[in-house]
């Protein structure tokens, strides 16, 4: 029992060093195991693997008395601006290219533990991403003075507990405790304030992080030997980042402007709460399909206010996303004994209406298209492999004197290795 623990401390220890983009609608992340080569279609129902922790805790009781999963998703979005007469508040052609592309590699990593209490009592702890962001944009691109970088990281540690009450039902709880860490940037034109806009320009930098804490339930349905429905809803989680603002370049005629000095702040992040329903069926012997909905609360994202200790506002951004959804619909085939190969598409609604899109989350509807296998190592191990692209529907900005459109994609490579004991 004791190596497993070791071993899962070390890879937390060496994941999550690494970054996080959103890949999901929003800042959300569902990269959560790589079992999932079918679009992460019925997860809440599947009980694939320990991964259930993240889908949905009742589905531990259908897994061996212990496992241990390891998977980590190497993600690389590909964010592209094209300008379309951008101007600064003056009126006049904002300088500067598009910015390059404003995505990047990034490594999402997941670990998960599950033990027997009872035959019929499991517990787990599942240590993962559950929402993440980065954008970085050249630093003398068009669209500076509203973003540069972007970069929100968080980690979520969630012990979980699951029951089997009767051959058709299965309950399970968690809660989590996740930390998140920000880091914002753009540029501040200090020449408009003498007339000399676009020529003394500095950088602005937030920084901020805090923990929160949140629950998430969920009940699986044995309808049939061959059919289980899976019903899953996770919290919402409040923090209060803290931490400081601090310019750049700022030149002496603005040194005692108190808008540009180095100071603390704070910023309030609510993340949604989601409720996802998902259906598990075996066709037969090598065959078997799954499909889901999940539905995201958004709408409790509705500004991104950052103010000073002292109380003076540092930035007021309304946001005012919409509620959205994503639906998926996946397939499995047993190939042999050893292979098991997957296949799943997905849409995947963007919460962002047109006119409230940012620079820092230029983020449209999405499809999709995953497929994968799994290989028996041994009979106590299994490795995986998946491969995601994503098509992100084509979309506009207008918004705070900057104008264009983004054109953006993503692929992600995903692997996980499974060990049963």
């Amino acid at each position: 029992m004791a190596k497993p623990v070791y071993f899962t401390s070390i890879l937390v220890a060496t994941f999550f060093s690494l970054s996080q983009s959103a890949i999901a609608a929003g800042f959300g992340l569902v990269e959560q195991a790589a079992t999932t080569g079918n679009a992460f279609a019925g997860g809440a129902a599947a009980a694939a693997d320990a991964s259930t922790i993240y889908f949905n805790p009742a589905g531990m009781t259908y897994l061996p008395d212990n496992q241990l999963v390891v998977g980590l998703h190497a993600a690389r979005p590909s964010v592209n601006f094209s300008n379309d007469g951008s101007k600064t508040t003056a009126g006049v052609p904002t300088k500067g290219g598009d910015g390059g592309d404003g995505g990047s590699w990034a490594f999402i990593p997941n670990v998960y533990y599950v033990t027997s209490l009872t035959p019929d009592i499991k517990l787990g702890i599942g240590i993962s991403s559950l929402f993440g962001l980065k954008t970085e944009y050249d630093q003398d691109w068009v669209g500076r003075y509203q973003a540069i970088k972007s970069d929100l990281k968080t980690i979520n540690i969630n012990p979980s507990i699951a029951f089997k009450v009767n051959d058709q039902v299965s309950l399970g709880f968690g809660v989590s405790a996740m930390r998140a860490s920000a880091e914002l940037s753009n540029a501040v034109d200090f020449g408009a304030a003498i007339g000399q806009s676009q020529k003394l320009d500095g950088i602005a930098t937030i920084k901020g992080d805090d923990w929160g804490f949140g629950w998430n339930a969920g009940a699986i349905f044995q309808i049939s030997e061959t059919t289980r429905l899976g019903l899953s809803y996770r919290s919402q989680i409040h923090e209060r980042l803290e931490g400081n603002v601090s310019f750049s370049n700022v030149p002496s005629f603005l040194g005692a402007n108190p808008r540009f000095l180095n100071g603390n702040i704070t910023a309030e992040l609510v993340t949604p709460d989601s409720l996802s329903a998902a259906i598990f069926h075996q066709i037969n012997e090598q065959w078997d399909i799954s499909s889901d909905i999940v539905w995201t609360r958004w709408s409790s994202f509705k500004d991104l206010s950052i103010v000073r200790t002292s109380g003076a506002s540092v930035a007021n951004i309304p946001e005012n996303w919409k509620n959205a959804i994503r639906v998926a619909v996946g397939t499995g085939y047993k190939y042999n004994d050893r292979v098991k190969l997957r296949a799943g598409l997905a849409y995947d609604e963007s919460p962002i209406p047109d006119e409230f899109r940012t620079s820092r989350i230029p983020d449209s509807d999405r499809i999709w298209l995953s497929f994968g296998g799994g290989y028996k190592l041994s009979p106590t191990s299994t490795i995986d492999m998946v491969y995601t692209h994503i098509f992100f529907e084509g979309s506009n900005l207008n918004r705070d004197n900057l104008k264009g459109s983004y054109d953006n994609y993503a692929n992600i490579l995903s692997a996980q290795y499974t060990y049963s004991f």
